[in-house]
Formats: C-alpha cells, sequence, structure tokens
C-alpha cells in the first residue's frame, strides 16, 4: 500500500462527487500552502522557456491549480488542461474565471492513456506540465514518447513527482508516545520514489535537470490554510493506517483529528510543512 502519490490519478475510472470533492480540497490547500515552492517553480520554467511561451499543456491537471499558476507565470500562453474529471474540470474554469483568466485557459476531458486526438488539437505547446500524475498512466514510456511528439523542438517538459507526503507534526505532540508522524509514515509509505530520467532519455528528450526540492515551512510561512492542510493529509494516511499501525498510535491520531479536542490539529499552532518533491527538466532536441 502507498500513500504518498495520491494526490492526482486523473486517467482511469470516473471518481464520484464525493471523491472528486475531496481531492479539489487537498490539492488546493496543496497549491495555497506550498504557494513559495509553486511560484519558485513556475518561475524557474518561465526562465528556462521564456515569458513569451504561446501554449502550454497540463497534463492530469485535477482542479487546475497548477494550470493557474502557469497562466499568471506565463502572461501570454494559452493553458490546455487535461483530465478525466468532467467535475475537477469544472471547477478549474470556475477558477479561470474568478482569476480572470479563462479566455487564456480551455480544458480537454480525455484519458491520457488513450489516443491524443483532442489533446494534440491545441499543439504543439512549448511546454509539457505534468505533477504528481505520471505514475498514475498505464504506460509511462508511451505517455513520453506522446509528449515528446507534442512538442516543439526546443520545447520542455517538466515532471514532478512528491516525494513523500508531508509531515506537519512536532515529534512529540502530548498525545500519546513521541514520534507518531514518522511511524505513521513508515507504516504507509511502502513503494520506492519515482525515476523518469531513464524513461525521459529512451524517449528522445535530452534531460537538463533532475532537481530536488527540499520543502520547509513553518506556520507564518505556510499561512492561514495550515491547519486544514495538515488535518486532511493525516486523515488521508490515516485511513491507510488501520491495519498497519499500533493501536496507541491510532488512538493518538485519532485524538489528534478530532476536531473538538485540546490536542486537535485543527487549531494547534505548533505546525509546520516538511517534505520534498523532484521535478525533472527535460528538452525536446
Amino acid at each position: 500500500m502507498s500513500t504518498h502519490h495520491d494526490t492526482h490519478g486523473h486517467t482511469g475510472h470516473e471518481r464520484t462527487g464525493e471523491a472528486d470533492g475531496a481531492m479539489t480540497r487537498l490539492l488546493e490547500l496543496d497549491a495555497e500552502v506550498l504557494a513559495p515552492h509553486l511560484a519558485h517553480l513556475t518561475g524557474l520554467l518561465a526562465q528556462r522557456v521564456g515569458l513569451d511561451a504561446a501554449r502550454i499543456l497540463d497534463l492530469g491537471s485535477g482542479p487546475g491549480t497548477g494550470s493557474l499558476a502557469l497562466a499568471r507565470q506565463f502572461p501570454a500562453a494559452q493553458v490546455t488542461a487535461v483530465d478525466i474529471s468532467p467535475p475537477l474540470l469544472h471547477r478549474l474554469r470556475e477558477q479561470a474565471a474568478a482569476r480572470g483568466v479563462a479566455d487564456r485557459v480551455s480544458t480537454v476531458q480525455a484519458n491520457v492513456d488513450e489516443p491524443w486526438t483532442k489533446i494534440a488539437e491545441n499543439g504543439p505547446y512549448d511546454l509539457i506540465w505534468a505533477a504528481s500524475f505520471i505514475h498514475h498512466v498505464s504506460d509511462p514510456a508511451r505517455t513520453f514518447t506522446r509528449a515528446f511528439g507534442q512538442l516543439r523542438p526546443g520545447g520542455l517538459i517538466a515532471v514532478t513527482e512528491m516525494d513523500f507526503f508531508p509531515r506537519f507534526l512536532p515529534e512529540d505532540t502530548g498525545v500519546g508516545r513521541p514520534g507518531l508522524e514518522a511511524r505513521l509514515h513508515q507504516a504507509t509509505n511502502t513503494r520506492p520514489q519515482h525515476e523518469w530520467t531513464g524513461a525521459l532519455t529512451d524517449a528522445g528528450f535530452v534531460v537538463e535537470e533532475r532537481r530536488p526540492f527540499e520543502i520547509r515551512l513553518d506556520g507564518a510561512q505556510a499561512g492561514p490554510a495550515l491547519n486544514a492542510y495538515a488535518r486532511l493529509c493525516l486523515v488521508k494516511l490515516r485511513s491507510h493506517a488501520t491495519d498497519v499501525l499500533a493501536a496507541d498510535d491510532l488512538a493518538a491520531l485519532d485524538a489528534l483529528l478530532d476536531e473538538t479536542g485540546p490536542q486537535s490539529t485543527a487549531h494547534r499552532g505548533d505546525l509546520s510543512v516538511r517534505t520534498t518533491r523532484t521535478t525533472w527538466l527535460a528538452r525536446r532536441p
């Protein structure tokens, strides 16, 4: 079982409305709390591609946090957001309208594992963005080959993966034994980290950089959404921990997730965000 990569997955079966709502909330909180990292990464892409980029493709866009960040960073670009979920794409269009970029952000409902007929209509692209997504497709090598074909010569692809689910709690939470969050992650993170360098090279790309980002934000840097983000992430981990975490740790975790409890993550002032993400930057020759 793995939980630390389950933030996207917009290629397979349709999700229920409830699942889409939870996914939207998690991804939007992630973008809000980690806004400094997102701004830094899109700024790096602007340096590599140029602010005059005309066409950008967001694969597995979800509710569009990446699409909107790219539209903000590249003021001349038309951004095409691809996802299989109509509710998530609807949310993206709502947010694009609210931010005044509806004329520059279009959506395509498509399964990336199927032919890219509709995706190709807005290409070729100057930049392809795929964040926490490629590991969900059925055939990453085929997806990279198709992405190569949709980039103009000299175009760039940026592939990002979350190396592990964010951590938030202090070592001693005041509930149960110290080190609860470390044990929770050890019990639920069972898959190796993703590595796309070889697959990108095999598809014809020249990998310019494999860059790890170590993200460390205290409460002031993360902002007021931190508590809700931390609780939602921990709830997700808790759903996978029932059969793999000790009973006393489960009880302590439940106490931390109880919004009415005195030690609840809903109103703690000692939370922070610690995670790492890796981005591959590769160019079509």
